[in-house]
């Protein structure tokens, strides 16, 4: 199937054939006969670089009225604005956080781009744009089984359909166990492939030796031990780069990331995009960051300022880049394609101990070897020993993904969302409730009897929160209301109120005291805690307990309480002038983090000063001047 017979613009014609897209892939053409062009609901079910972007492309351009886009990540949504923006006579909003259009702007362009998050806050708060549209894109929909994003998104698509009835969707997921299930969900078609346009052999190297799915082998000219994951990985990447490819490396830690770097900085040279990342800041993150890209390398994890982040990923696609050691984030929707992938680390410490990584997150790791136009193959190799060699190569290489699980029954997730729909007036009893939520994916393989016992449990618990009120009817209250249209969750509202109302009997209410009162909230991210911070954060405490709205001795999560110190000091040096080069040093934390920290105190700051507004407090804390010194 040819571009210049599908029903697009020819200036849109003309556009993809500039980029040398002249024929289809096969999944591609399986979508358009399918019917992605005629408005027909789709799940896309295929490998990475095998043309899904294409597909949504399509069904948006082809859609009678306007096309959202969903993604998971902010980096994701600033690519595919990009793309899209490059489209004749295309108009393109965005809705991430970072950037974002005002409601009215989005409601004029052709497509908009933005996060499950700002679409779900949209709904709750009746932007009217949400109404208008005629089809909606979900990228990585598999993600509606995380445990973070995942119930946000399936509920998200539940109110959309009620939001605007017949709203055509299409559905982009990588290889899971389960497709035909989302399919059903959305009542959608299915198409299901394992194509790629570039060959992908995935291997499992085990001393010195590298043993391909294809049965070809491969010795690996390790200088150093053949037993020693971290040389054999130097190796592979070495190996990859001298003949003219480029390399990915993942590992389990930003420190390990940065480490694996600086040993095989030295392999390419790139001057340039080392003065860029020079001018970005002062941080002795980037600083270390620079010097690996002055020698052809970089390190890619969370803890990077976003610009960072950004400069290496282009620079890696514009390869002047020739390696990027990274955690597993990198790996997650952004185009970031290279000749070989090395995995090192194939587990990951979780709290209780050292965990194999899910199969699906160790493919898409792998799904991205291999550069379409540029690789003649694309290589993914597991790096292990002999003793672990068999079990690697069933986990990985011979075993399929998982299936995709709702996520939803989550206690604080059922509770935000319940929430969402009554004070949204999208339900106002316990079965124009379930009648929503009968529309998510946890309701599609959930018996109606579990389903309600669950909600009864959430609605107990917003009612004791005085979030709803149960009495002829279900009704949010104000500060019901206010917590679902800020967007916090009801056990941050609520830990909010708590704090307001501690802080009425207090002497002295101070900034730290606003800081604390946020920091010590479910939506406020954590922040390393070293052993060798301890000591000084708890005297620090105990300096200035009197601005605490929570006493040392009566929480029962004392090390999440020290934790909150941390974040709730760091942000108030801050506002107070610090620097941040400082503050990363002096704190022991990545310029990224310091980044989306304040960007979350913003957030939460504002809703805190919110929500004071609809209670009784009885006080008046800071809130909105920390907020504005941020």
């Amino acid at each position: 199937m040819r571009v210049r017979d599908l029903p697009l613009s020819r200036s849109v014609i003309d556009h993809f054939q500039s980029r040398g897209i002249e024929e289809l892939y096969p999944p591609q053409a399986a979508a358009v006969e399918a019917g992605i062009t005629e408005g027909r609901r789709l799940v896309a079910a295929v490998p990475t670089a095998s043309g899904k972007t294409f597909v949504a492309t399509l069904a948006m351009l082809t859609a009678d009225g306007p096309g959202l886009y969903i993604v998971p990540l902010r980096a994701l949504a600033r690519e595919k604005y990009e793309t899209f923006s490059e489209l004749p006579g295309v108009s393109v909003g965005i809705s991430t956080g970072d950037f974002d259009s005002s409601a009215s702007e989005l409601g004029d362009n052709d497509i908009v781009v933005a996060t499950s998050e700002k679409v779900d806050s949209a709904i709750r708060n009746g932007a009217d744009w949400i109404a208008d549209l005629a089809c909606v894109v979900v990228d990585e929909v598999h993600l509606v089984g995380s445990e973070g994003r995942g119930p946000t998104l399936e509920v998200t698509l539940a109110t959309l359909q009620r939001r605007a009835p017949g709203v055509q969707i299409v559905a982009l997921s990588a290889t899971v166990a389960n497709p035909d299930e989302i399919a059903d969900w959305l009542d959608a078609g299915l198409v299901q492939s394992t194509w790629r346009p570039v060959d992908l052999r995935t291997g499992v190297y085990a001393g010195s030796e590298v043993v391909f799915d294809d049965g070809t082998e491969r010795q690996a000219s390790v200088a150093g031990d053949p037993a020693d994951a971290t040389d054999a990985t130097q190796a592979l990447v070495a190996e990859t780069v001298d003949d003219d490819g480029q390399a990915l490396a993942f590992v389990r830690s930003r420190r390990e990331a940065e480490t694996l770097a600086e040993r095989l900085a030295g392999l390419g040279s790139s001057p340039d995009v080392a003065d860029e990342i020079r001018a970005l800041d002062g941080t002795e993150t980037g600083r270390r960051l620079a010097d690996c890209v002055e020698g052809g390398v970089a390190f890619h994890h969370a803890g990077l300022r976003s610009t960072h982040r950004i400069a290496v990923e282009r620079a890696f696609r514009d390869r002047r880049l020739r390696a990027i050691c990274a955690t597993p984030t990198l790996a997650a929707g952004v185009n970031v394609p290279a000749r070989r992938v090395v995995i090192r680390d194939q587990k990951r410490y979780t709290g209780s101990g050292m965990e194999w990584l899910p199969t699906l997150e160790v493919h898409q790791m792998c799904g991205r070897a291999g550069r379409p136009h540029l690789d003649p193959y694309g290589e993914a190799v597991l790096v292990g020993d002999p003793t672990v060699r068999d079990e690697l190569w069933e986990r990985y290489v011979e075993a399929g993904p998982e299936c995709v699980e709702s996520k939803l029954a989550d206690p604080n997730a059922l509770r935000t969302h319940v929430l969402s729909v009554v004070a949204s007036d999208f339900a106002a009893s316990r079965e124009g409730i379930l009648d929503v939520l009968d529309a998510t994916f946890f309701a599609h393989g959930t018996p109606t009897a579990e389903l309600g016992g669950v909600l009864d449990t959430a609605i107990a618990d917003l009612v004791g929160m005085e979030m709803i009120v149960d009495d002829d009817g279900l009704a949010a209250t104000d500060l019901g209301a206010q917590v679902s249209r800020q967007y916090v969750t009801p056990a941050t509202g609520a830990r909010v109120v708590d704090g307001l109302r501690t802080a009425a009997g207090m002497d002295e209410v101070t900034g730290l005291t606003a800081l604390a009162i946020v920091c010590d909230t479910p939506d406020m991210q954590d922040t390393y805690l070293g052993n060798r911070e301890r000591a000084d954060m708890y005297r620090f405490a105990q300096a200035h307990a009197d601005e605490f709205t929570t006493r040392m001795g009566e929480t029962d999560d004392f090390e999440g309480w020290l934790t909150a110190v941390k974040t709730a000091r760091i942000l108030y040096e801050w506002t107070e002038g610090t620097s941040a080069e400082e503050l990363v040093e002096r704190f022991r934390i990545g310029p990224g983090d310091l980044e989306s920290r304040i960007e979350r105190a913003e957030w939460l700051l504002g809703a805190a000063d919110a929500i004071a507004g609809v209670i009784e407090a009885g006080t008046v804390v800071p809130f909105r001047d920390r907020r504005a010194r941020l």
